[in-house]
């Protein structure tokens, strides 16, 4: 089912197998109909990552990412609907010679050339593939129908895990597997027979359970594999290889087992359940309610960045939830800043929570408060300098209000014909662009280097037509395009921390190889005292 851990559990694997020596690579199908992920509402599906190479994806690939440390690209990702779109325009093409296109065999066959080809791509010697949704259902069938004819085809280089939910009722008090036990008679159902089974539950498996499913799902007992709850996710692949799982995923596959070498990554989890010292970090945003619930997959590369950063400086991190929109309401609440060291305003569209976004940029900027403004957060910082500041009364992005007086953030000229004819798929300023950095400022400190290459998701941009003004009024621009023609960081001097960054820096983040800014703004929130 959604959110059961199949994304994490993949990353695991995958890392395990890299750590043995093998070239690994991870593909995420996902059953959707959207081309790709990038008109998804977030609240609704979670974040939105965004390839080096512009391709707007699943949250998932930044855990591949993440835990692997490497750059993936769109040959990484698939939807239903990049699919048949695909094969339509082969068909349109003629590509399929005259012959009657249909559903079977051609959308298998597509994405089974679209798995090869990403093995071929990232040259791996492995490629994992995670199949988005749950069996059973009609969406990603054709998915499944897919490893079922791959692995007719290449019985010995394909292995499956499955992996399910093991419920423990309050009231019983026991897990069940009897759900596993149906979730594998569906998938065998379409052809398919797991080689592994991962019991997710909220403990570990116990022998009499990993029988069951031995007995029932047709198994071996060890190829039950434990997945219980945890703290904290990158202790995953280590519980894995208490089972040996890696070893027996080669063995599964034919090839040669080899140690296993996790010792960096042992450390870091070692780090992150050892430190005391605690940073008090509020994030304001707007993607977190759903219903009666709270949900922090809107924003998960930006969490996951201050937390690497946080393990950097042997601290951990308290995140709190703000809605700017509580700021609009109640003006008077802002002051509850104070009780932060530092705030982060992360990405996003459109007018909801604008004003309460503005003046918590003002508040930290007031206040000496370190203020780091991600994409529409480095927006929102330059409507407050110009308003209060360099005094340009209802300065706004064209995005909030068209008809401003002040446009300081205005639609990108490129921009402007794509709106035009209703083109906002994938029609953004996407992927990975270069920065170039000036050399007294905060960020060249940060990164160490005036050349740097970040990822972008925007529409939107710095209005050069006040450059100058907000220069003479004190606002530093930090990092330009190479051309001189984009603002790509901005900087309050004489500040604390208050940066803002056209680019969204989370995306590059790594466990192990943490990004400098987000080091540099947890350092300066760290000598805040509160």
């Amino acid at each position: 089912m959604s959110s059961v851990g199949k994304g994490i559990a993949t990353a695991s694997v995958a890392l395990i197998l890299q750590s043995k020596g093998y070239k690994v690579t991870v593909l995420k199908a996902d059953p959707y109909i959207n081309v790709d992920a990038g008109t998804m509402n977030p609240v609704e599906h979670g974040e939105v990552f965004v390839t080096t190479d512009g391709y707007e994806t699943d949250q998932d690939m930044g855990n591949y990412e993440r835990f692997l440390n490497l750059t993936l690209t769109s040959s990484n990702y698939m939807t239903t609907g990049s699919v048949y779109l695909n094969v339509i325009n082969r068909e349109r093409n003629l590509e399929y010679k005259g012959k009657c296109v249909e559903v079977i065999p051609h959308i298998p066959m597509e994405i089974i050339d679209r798995i090869r080809k990403a093995s071929e791509v990232n040259d791996a010697d492995i490629t994992l593939i995670e199949i988005g949704g749950t069996v059973g259902e009609y969406q990603n069938a054709l998915f499944l129908e897919a490893i079922r004819m791959l692995r007719q085809e290449q019985p010995k280089d394909v292995c499956v895990i499955m992996v399910s939910y093991l419920p423990i009722p309050a009231m019983v008090g026991e897990m069940k597997t009897k759900p596993t036990q149906t979730a594998v008679r569906a998938l065998n159902s379409v052809g398919i027979q797991p080689d592994f089974i991962l019991g997710r539950a909220r403990v570990p498996m116990d022998e009499p359970r990993k029988q069951k499913l031995a007995m029932f799902c047709n198994i071996p007992a060890d190829h039950a594999i434990s997945a219980p709850d945890i703290e904290y996710i990158h202790e995953v692949p280590i519980n894995f290889e208490k089972e040996n799982f890696g070893n027996k995923i080669l063995s599964t596959l034919n090839m040669e087992e080899k140690e296993t070498h996790l010792q960096d990554w042992e450390k870091l989890v070692n780090t992150i359940k050892t430190v005391d010292k605690t940073v008090k970090i509020g994030v304001v945003g707007k993607y977190f309610e759903t219903g009666d619930f709270l949900l922090a997959d809107s924003y998960i590369s930006v969490i996951e960045a201050i937390k690497h950063a946080c393990w950097k400086n042997n601290v951990k991190a308290q995140l709190d939830w703000i809605n700017s929109e509580e700021f609009e309401k109640n003006p008077e609440s802002i002051k509850k800043l104070e009780n932060y060291q530092g705030v982060v305003v992360p990405g996003g569209f459109g007018s909801r929570g604008i004003e309460g976004k503005i003046l918590t940029a003002k508040y930290c900027r007031e206040n000496n408060i370190p203020y780091f403004g991600l994409c529409y957060g480095m927006q929102i910082a330059v409507i407050d300098y110009a308003r209060h500041v360099a005094g340009l009364d209802k300065a706004n992005s064209e995005e909030i209000d068209p008809q401003t007086p002040h446009p300081v953030i205005h639609i990108m000229p490129e921009q402007k014909e794509y709106i035009k004819q209703k083109q906002y798929g994938g029609s953004m300023r996407l992927g990975s662009y270069p920065c170039v950095l000036r050399k007294e400022s905060l960020s060249y400190q940060s990164y160490n280097e005036e050349l740097i290459h970040e990822r972008h998701r925007h529409r939107y941009e710095f209005n050069n037509s006040y450059r100058k003004l907000l220069k003479e009024k004190g606002l530093s621009l930090a990092g330009m395009s190479p051309d001189d023609k984009l603002v790509e960081i901005i900087e309050v001097p004489n500040h604390p921390f208050f940066v803002g960054t056209q680019f969204h820096p989370e995306f590059k983040s790594r466990p192990l190889q943490p990004h400098p800014l987000f080091v540099k703004f947890i350092e300066k929130s760290l000598a805040r005292k509160i």
